[in-house]
């Protein structure tokens, strides 16, 4: 969710809550990564992106929110060497 939220984010506009939801939950569905209810999905979403804004990587205008791509980017590089590790860990259970 955080990695749909950042990608999405990273482009250069502005976007109110439900575009951006419906956008982040279209992507999650093309992967086969949208579990749980559609309610349960805005609220995490809706927490992630809260989230993103208090630590100053999102910003807020009224009803609109607008990412610092610089910021973000940080947090993407960051979500993938944490799966990457995961992956790891995850493969090495398996093989002993």
């Amino acid at each position: 969710m955080t990695e749909e939220l950042c990608a999405i984010l990273s482009q250069k506009m502005s976007f109110e809550f439900k575009p951006l939801y419906d956008l982040v939950y279209a992507n999650l569905h093309a992967r086969n990564a949208a579990s749980g209810g559609d309610e349960m999905l805005r609220l995490r979403a809706y927490e992630k992106l809260q989230n993103l804004v208090h630590d100053g990587m999102v910003t807020k205008t009224a009803k609109k929110y607008r990412g610092r791509p610089a910021a973000l980017q940080i947090v993407s590089s960051r979500l993938e060497e944490w799966r990457v590790a995961a992956n790891k860990r995850t493969a090495a259970l398996q093989a002993g």
